[in-house]
């Protein structure tokens, strides 16, 4: 072989291999090794980074007032859903969009994947999946399950109407009995519907470290320690000892069920059991509460279609309360990781206290 002919088969050689070589750090990344893909910045898909909250009445703005003329009564829908709602408040770096998909009274069947709906409203887990279309989810806020077994609201107005007669057993004989089994039964449709808000994530391409997801629980609307003159119609009609189960045992059972959930799911947990304390309907001066009062709309009597609904907006929290909970919402999602309960500091305001694990 000649010099010349020598020189130009090295040459195509030396080419050859080049593109070979950029070809394959095209192809794997220069800073891949193989089975590590390259990290990604946040969730997929397009649109502004947002937090949405999904749930029932204690999410959807229910006794916070101003709601969204479409979700107050108009085609059947009575949603109740509020911008004073806790998630309008909440605040993380670089979220610049708040969606709210919940309904007041879904059960954990409408949250789920399914046919089920609340007030003429479909699947909210479906509603997420068609919202990831065109946003990208930084964080999912639960609260259900008071609408299933234990149907807590319902509960309420039992003991609401046991204080009409004093000769009768309070309304927490027979919840003592089997409040905890309400609580079992409600579990597996927690998670279910909590496990199927995954689903429609991960169909849409997110890993868990995409986005945070929370399963809260619930305060306590009213506590026992009511000045008797307030023990009525015009504030707070209940007697002591129901009070006293409610806040002792009724929502404490109705947590410990959700954090069942949680666990079962790989959800962070937000423990709201004890956040109302010394803030609840008629503790103080209304000003003062996180709750509301027993609250009815005159102007709803008058019409048929609206009449039944002039009592809904009694016993959940108030705009006061939701601005509370975004406080104590925003140092749960800041911190990324781990449990918390939403106590109230020395400052009078609701904050994140991280659970302490035993060790």
């Amino acid at each position: 072989m000649t010099m010349r002919r020598f020189r130009w088969w090295w040459g195509a050689l030396a080419l050859t291999f080049v593109v070979v070589l950029v070809g394959f750090i095209a192809f794997t990344g220069s800073e891949s090794r193989p089975g590590q893909p390259s990290p990604r910045q946040g969730p997929p898909g397009t649109g502004p980074l947002t937090v949405v909250s999904i749930g029932d009445s204690t999410v959807s703005g229910e006794g916070a007032g101003d709601y969204t003329p479409a979700t107050n009564g108009q085609g059947g829908n009575w949603c109740h859903r509020s911008p004073n709602a806790f998630v309008e408040q909440i605040k993380i770096p670089d979220v610049t969009a708040r969606v709210n998909l919940a309904c007041s009274g879904a059960p954990s069947e409408q949250i789920a994947l399914g046919e089920a709906k609340q007030w003429t409203e479909p699947s909210q887990a479906q509603q997420l999946a068609n919202l990831l279309k065109d946003h990208r989810v930084a964080a999912v806020v639960i609260a259900i399950g008071a609408n299933d077994e234990p149907k807590f609201s319902a509960q309420v107005n039992e003991c609401f109407k046991a204080w009409f007669s004093p000769q009768n057993p309070p309304c927490s004989a027979a919840l003592r009995t089997t409040w905890k089994s309400k609580v079992d039964a409600m579990v597996p449709k927690v998670t279910n519907a909590v496990a199927d808000v995954k689903k429609v994530l991960a169909q849409a391409g997110y890993v868990p470290a995409d986005y945070q997801l929370v399963l809260m629980s619930y305060a306590s609307p009213v506590g026992p320690q009511i000045p008797e003159a307030l023990r009525s119609l015009n504030g707070c009609p209940f007697r002591t000892e129901d009070l006293e189960w409610m806040r002792r045992d009724g929502v404490s059972v109705l947590s410990d069920g959700l954090k069942q959930a949680s666990r079962a799911t790989s959800a962070r947990f937000l423990d709201l059991s004890r956040a109302g304390a010394g803030r609840e309907a008629c503790s103080s001066e209304p000003a003062n509460e996180w709750f509301s009062r027993l609250t009815l709309q005159l102007r709803d009597l008058g019409q048929v279609d609206r009449a039944s609904h002039a009592l809904q907006e009694s016993f959940h929290p108030n705009a006061n309360g939701h601005a509370q909970i975004a406080n104590c919402l925003n140092e749960f999602l800041a911190a990324r990781t781990g449990n918390a309960s939403c106590l109230s500091g020395p400052d009078g305001k609701l904050h994140a206290a991280p659970e302490v694990v035993a060790r």
